[in-house]
């Protein structure tokens, strides 16, 4: 007797050496696909039965998919295409695009969704490029259950599923948007870990600084979805737009949603007792901003005597004089902010500016709870030249941070920089892949003064200089030890192929 149908199965895509190169083998984390995980407790919570795929985290190309996909013969197949973070769902394309093209040459009757930030970004464009049956314009979880919903009793009225683009002859056609999931924590309340393959996933390595043998087990969780800040170089919001305009707001408004501390606190503590997780990321787009809602997680982590070694992202104007101690107390012990660039003018032109000193302040002041600060810069935004993006790295040095991320400025579909870039006719990457920052076909925006190949080598030469620093690379020996300098110095002796160099 064979195995009753399932409803759907969600597919992570992802192809760590195409997106990575040689750093996807080791040194890059893989993450646990946070929304596939999310989209699952939504649907099985309206009584569906679902399984996921990570193919990102289980190596699997394809064919290996196609062959998971005829033996568990869903209903519905749902290719979620997201990143490690909000502005890498592009690069995730290319593998998300050879999953579908295989699936429907293979079994051409299977019902195929495309969903996910990219998609939600370019809807239209994705279903003329794509082989998938239907594309979703938001952030599809209502979209899911009307597609399940009609397969299931075999009476689908498509133009009546909410937030969908599909085909109608030659002609592409648009059904009416469905609103925001609000009550997360009753609807939607956390991910379906069970369906995950837990002992895959792997923190970064300079999380694990001081013990980089001890990268898994590891998870990432959200606890609010959405960002209220409007970074032209952003494009978080992409997969909200269509839920926010059904609901009436404001255009100028984000949507900004909340689970409560004490499920976040509960979510913690599964992962901790059921899974022995130790290293955590949050994966909000901006984490600590709201002191209700940080404090209260971290009462919840202290109340539970949670050991946890936490990562999450900050900004220099939101991090109160009152919470770095109990960020700490909670393991918090990395914060991740977004400097960007040493010239003002040039992050005033990004919308991302703050008041004088406040960067080296806010800094200071972490560091002094005894917490980490993965430093973020981009080169090459649109006011940048030679000498603001000198300005940039002279910044990164002299703050010397435990970790920098140093990134090209990218016109990611969904932001503000891509439509900028539309409308100028600025030279964009020729694949979907060209949008990943370590790819051989990376090519980022050009600026009002330098072309994009100029903007790259000056990146990569900082990178260079950043991690061969020797007051960086003693700061670190005293900090982390020998071993954690040693495995600095073998990080950066990896050179990045560049077709475009």
């Amino acid at each position: 007797m064979s195995a009753p149908q399932i409803d759907l199965l969600l597919i992570n895509p992802g192809s760590r050496t195409d997106i990575y190169q040689k750093l996807g083998n080791e040194l890059s984390a893989i993450e646990p696909p946070v929304w596939a995980g999310l989209m699952a407790t939504f649907v099985r919570l309206k009584g569906y039965e679902v399984r996921i795929l990570d193919a990102n985290a289980e190596d699997f190309g394809p064919k290996a998919v196609a062959e998971v996909v005829q033996d568990l013969n869903p209903r519905l197949v749902a290719i979620v295409v997201y990143g490690h973070n909000p502005s890498a769902s592009t690069q995730v394309m290319p593998s998300a695009s050879a999953i579908c093209r295989t699936l429907k040459a293979e079994q051409p009757a299977r019902k195929v969704l495309m969903l996910g930030g990219h998609v939600a970004s370019l809807p239209e464009l994705t279903l003329q490029e794509e082989a998938a049956d239907w594309v979703c314009g938001g952030e599809g979880l209502y979209t899911l259950c009307a597609l399940l919903e009609g397969l299931r009793s075999g009476n689908l009225n498509v133009p009546k599923v909410p937030d969908l683009y599909y085909r109608e002859g030659k002609e592409i056609r648009r059904t009416a948007g469905a609103p925001l999931v609000r009550e997360l924590d009753a609807e939607m309340p956390g991910i379906a870990w069970d369906l995950l393959p837990m002992h895959l996933y792997r923190a970064h390595n300079w999380h694990c600084f001081g013990h980089t043998d001890r990268r898994q087990p590891y998870a990432s969780l959200y606890t609010t979805l959405g960002c209220p800040y409007h970074c032209t170089f952003c494009c978080i919001q992409a997969p909200f737009r269509s839920g926010e305009h059904t609901q009436g707001m404001k255009e100028t408004v984000n949507s900004y949603r909340f689970w409560s501390p004490q499920r976040i606190g509960e979510e913690l503590e599964m992962l901790v007792n059921r899974y022995g997780i130790y290293n955590v990321k949050i994966a909000d787009e901006m984490f600590v901003l709201t002191p209700r809602h940080v404090e209260g997680i971290c009462d919840e982590i202290v109340r539970r005597g949670l050991k946890v070694n936490i990562w999450a992202y900050a900004r220099v104007d939101t991090v109160r004089d009152n919470m770095v101690e109990k960020l700490k107390r909670a393991g918090i012990n990395w914060l991740a902010f977004g400097y960007e660039a040493g010239d003002k003018r040039v992050r005033q032109d990004a919308d991302k500016d703050f008041a004088p000193g406040l960067i080296e302040r806010t800094t200071q002041k972490v560091r002094e709870a005894g917490i980490y600060i993965i430093a973020n810069f981009i080169f090459g935004l649109p006011e940048d030249d030679l000498q603001t993006m000198q300005e940039t790295l002279a910044l990164a040095l002299d703050l010397n941070c435990e970790f920098a991320n140093f990134y090209c400025a990218m016109a990611y579909p969904g932001s503000q920089l891509y439509q900028t870039a539309m409308k100028l006719s600025w030279p964009l990457p020729k694949t979907w892949l060209g949008y990943s920052q370590h790819s051989v076909d990376t090519l980022p925006l050009p600026t009002k003064h330098l072309n994009g190949l100029d903007v790259m080598r000056f990146r990569d030469k900082a990178f260079d200089t950043y991690f061969s620093s020797p007051r960086y690379l003693e700061m670190i020996r005293q900090k982390f030890g020998e071993a954690t300098t040693q495995h600095i110095r073998e990080m950066a002796s990896h050179k990045l192929q560049r077709k475009y160099a």
